[in-house]
């Protein structure tokens, strides 16, 4: 620190609070450190009666907060997301699209190991509306060594973006309701209204809604139809158990080239299964689809309107958060499900 005269203060970083009072009316810190002292502030301070003040000195290879702030988070900051600040240098990252917010850990996770450096943000995989916060970045000190942050434009460069949006997209979905008792009218549908709402709510084009038997055949019929008119998603309802009159699964199966999971160790969701008919995903949703106002199904969805494959390591990694706690008022995503 340097102590210097006020008149001669315009452009230097003040090194520490300036507390200003006003009796009856107020007390605290009129000048934070790390504030660049401008030319209108001068009056000011001399009616604060500070005639000299500590002053912060940076040499070349020293960056100040705001400066250091704000190439962290340019370095870090990928697609769909803008900064907001600097602010008592600290930046946010906030989205300028509604999408899938995505964490890269891995550079994270190296960001934060550097000393006097850090980087905190909201859940990987969280679907975030436009202008949400996601991110916020700082350094601990005033000043630090451009080294550091030479480090953190290094781990960026090497691992990728530490913080981006990838949009969803509307997709065209076709639905399947099975269940002879429906198929036949005997009990009114309930599951086909709840997921036509969802698929609307994300934003995607219900292609149609249709009903089938208890009988494998009749449902891989159903869900070939779908894809054959178009449906670049199928989701699948009911049947999912191992009831004997259960076939769901079966049909998913036997339509499918491949399976990525058939149970989940998610809670609503035990009995979820995935499938692919080449790039067509091909979704069965457990009963609790019906009853839950969250499931598997939005840990999954949103990763599949975001372009993303899929993976058995994908779903197995959500039973850590995998269990809803089923609060009296429903909070989600902010809260542990699927994190």
């Amino acid at each position: 620190m340097k102590k210097i005269r006020v008149e001669d203060a315009v452009g230097t970083i003040l090194a520490h609070d300036l507390t200003k009072i006003v009796p009856g009316e107020f007390k605290g810190a009129a000048f934070k450190k790390g504030h660049i002292i401008k030319a209108e502030d001068i009056d000011e301070l001399k009616k604060m009666g500070k005639n000299n003040i500590f002053v912060l000195e940076l040499d070349d290879n020293t960056l100040h907060e705001d400066e250091a702030a704000i190439r962290i988070a340019e370095a870090a900051a990928g697609e769909g997301i803008y900064m907001e600040g600097p602010s008592e240098g600290k930046i946010n990252l906030k989205t300028s699209v509604k999408g899938l917010l995505k964490i890269n850990l891995e550079a994270l996770e190296a960001i934060n190991n550097i000393d006097m450096v850090i980087m905190a943000t909201l859940h990987n995989n969280t679907v975030v509306n436009a202008g949400k916060t996601v991110a916020g970045t700082r350094i601990i000190p005033l000043s630090i060594g451009k080294e550091s942050i030479e480090a953190v434009e290094e781990i960026c460069r090497e691992y990728g973006k530490a913080v981006y949006i990838k949009e969803l997209l509307s997709h065209r979905v076709g639905i399947i309701v099975t269940g002879t008792e429906v198929y036949e009218g005997r009990i009114k549908d309930k599951f086909g209204p709840v997921l036509a709402k969802k698929v609307e709510e994300y934003g995607c084009v219900l292609t149609e809604l249709t009903y089938a038997p208890d009988c494998m055949e009749r449902i891989k019929a159903a869900i070939e139809g779908q894809i054959k008119a178009g449906a670049q998603i199928v989701l699948v309802s009911g049947g999912m158990s191992v009831d004997a009159d259960d076939v769901t699964p079966s049909a998913i199966s036997g339509v499918s080239d491949r399976i990525v999971t058939y149970g989940s160790p998610i809670l609503p969701g035990a009995m979820f299964m995935l499938g692919y008919n080449k790039d067509i995903p091909i979704i069965g949703i457990p009963a609790c689809g019906m009853y839950h106002k969250y499931t598997v199904f939005d840990l999954i969805f949103p990763r599949l309107l975001a372009g993303e494959a899929v993976t058995r390591r994908d779903i197995t990694k959500l039973g850590h958060g995998g269990l809803c706690q089923n609060c009296e008022s429903c909070r989600y995503p902010n809260c542990t499900f699927g994190r």
